[in-house]
């Protein structure tokens, strides 16, 4: 996992004022953790931007703010409905001697050869697991192998995901990853949980900050 060290300074303006600041290239953010203290802190806005561009949130990066160093991770970004350009970025910070549970995202490669010799239709249920370890342990992404799925009918499983050395699964083995069902107008049986749907997760919260 590629080592990313971003520099803070503490931010003493808040609420609204914080418009000015962005006017300046700056990005307000906040960090905040078990016994951490919420802390507002400043960004530059074009460093973080470049940074955090394709990090998951459970990539571990090291916030220098005023010389300490914090690990931390990407809780929450906030962008512009319109622009889409950064508003807010919520950080977490770790401690390295304790175990943390957070949400790692699934990446998924290869070729699925009852897609490619069958016309399979590849039906994604998942895009992340929750999981617990170390912060030294924390992978960015868990890769999914999608060349295992052969025939229609075939699906991929949590209790199936190959995982690090230290991490702990938290999210039930028993739900579905992905799955290949039969072309339309095509039935296939299938081992499918009861009631299985592909998931839409929707995130987001109310914006603390006027634009």
């Amino acid at each position: 996992m590629e080592n990313i060290v971003i520099e803070a300074t503490k931010r003493e303006v808040i609420g609204k004022k914080v418009k000015a600041l962005r006017r300046q290239g700056k990005l307000p953010a906040v960090v905040y953790g078990h016994q951490f203290s919420a802390l507002p802190i400043l960004l530059d806005y074009r460093q973080a931007s470049r940074s955090l561009a394709g990090i998951s949130s459970s990539h571990l990066i090291d916030l220098i703010v005023d010389g300490q160093k914090i690990p931390v991770l990407v809780r929450e970004r906030q962008h512009h409905p319109i622009s889409g350009n950064l508003l807010h970025i919520d950080f977490l910070a770790v401690s390295m001697t304790e175990a943390l549970r957070t949400f790692v995202p699934l990446e998924f490669e290869g070729e699925s050869p009852a897609v490619k010799d069958y016309g399979g239709v590849l039906v994604i249920g998942l895009e992340e697991i929750e999981v617990e370890c170390l912060p030294k342990d924390l992978p960015e992404k868990i890769t999914v192998d999608l060349s295992k799925l052969e025939k229609i009918g075939d699906g991929i499983y949590i209790k199936d995901l190959v995982m690090p050395t230290g991490v702990e699964v938290l999210s039930d083995g028993d739900e579905m990853v992905a799955l290949i069902t039969a072309p339309e107008g095509e039935e296939v049986e299938a081992e499918i949980g009861e009631g299985f749907e592909p998931e839409v997760i929707e995130k987001g919260k109310k914006e603390e900050e006027d634009f």
